[in-house]
């Protein structure tokens, strides 16, 4: 089992989009996929219809509840709830003991998947450190924005930071480019930019801008099962297959021992 954190401190970067998207492509190949929402905005358990949940991650870390009890089924895969009480929850651990590996703790034991994605917060909190400490593996989402190079930097550093103090089993999976318009040359000079200066793998499959993506969550659907035969459906299965054949190549990397 893998677990995955889905992360990048700027918003609007497509990362609840990516985990969603590439939990259920994943899952469409057969593959056991469990998705732990990690924001209190609960975007991507708002973008799978689940309205209102009775427990969520937030009961699991406090102890009421097991990841187990919690889980809802949808598109082949199963969920974590968020709530907005996560904002919470994050103050009153803020002094405690032990507070970066709370949710690992909580998920010791978690053997049944195949690959286990947290989408986190859009920020560097203590939460984004809790789903940095539990995972094996990072996946990083990227605009083709000047900015999003720039906070690229920052994310890159503390991951590094966290790798030498918390997790030193932490690796990055790869960068994922989002929301890509080949119709913009400053879309194409920064893929180049970091295709040829960073160290770390840009994924060949792209995300292009697509309106189905964006429309797909107000149906609680992936875009998959929205629209199984847009660009944007066909983006993240061609996605999956090469995230698929990255693993196969990486097999010993990041791997989560419970």
């Amino acid at each position: 089992m893998r677990i995955i954190t889905v992360i990048n401190q700027k918003g609007g970067t497509g990362k609840t989009t990516i985990t969603m998207n590439l939990g259920v492509a994943l899952a469409l190949m057969g593959k056991k996929i469990l998705l732990i929402d990690f924001d209190p905005q609960a975007n991507l358990t708002y973008s799978f219809g689940i309205r209102n949940p009775k427990n969520t991650i937030v009961e699991v870390l406090q102890g009421k509840q097991t990841i187990q009890t919690i889980l809802v089924k949808k598109e082949g895969l199963d969920i974590a709830p968020s709530s907005s009480l996560l904002a919470d929850l994050e103050v009153s651990i803020i002094n405690k003991i032990g507070r970066e590996q709370l949710l690992k703790d909580r998920l010791k034991g978690l053997k049944e998947y195949d690959y286990v994605f947290i989408d986190s917060p859009p920020s560097l909190s203590i939460l984004t450190i809790n789903a940095l400490t539990t995972a094996g593996e990072v996946l990083i989402p990227l605009q083709m924005e000047i900015l999003s190079l720039q906070g690229l930097t920052q994310l890159l550093k503390t991951i590094d930071e966290v790798k030498n103090v918390l997790n030193k089993k932490l690796s990055i999976t790869g960068i994922v480019v989002s929301m890509y318009d080949g119709r913009r040359r400053l879309s194409s000079e920064i893929l180049n930019e970091i295709k040829n200066n960073l160290k770390e793998k840009v994924f060949n499959s792209v995300i292009r801008i697509c309106v189905k993506i964006a429309e797909s969550p107000s149906f609680a659907k992936s875009v998959l099962s929205y629209a199984p035969s847009s660009e944007g459906a066909i983006d993240y299965k061609n996605l999956a297959k090469e995230f698929l054949n990255e693993r196969s190549q990486n097999a010993g990397r990041g791997k989560y021992q419970p």
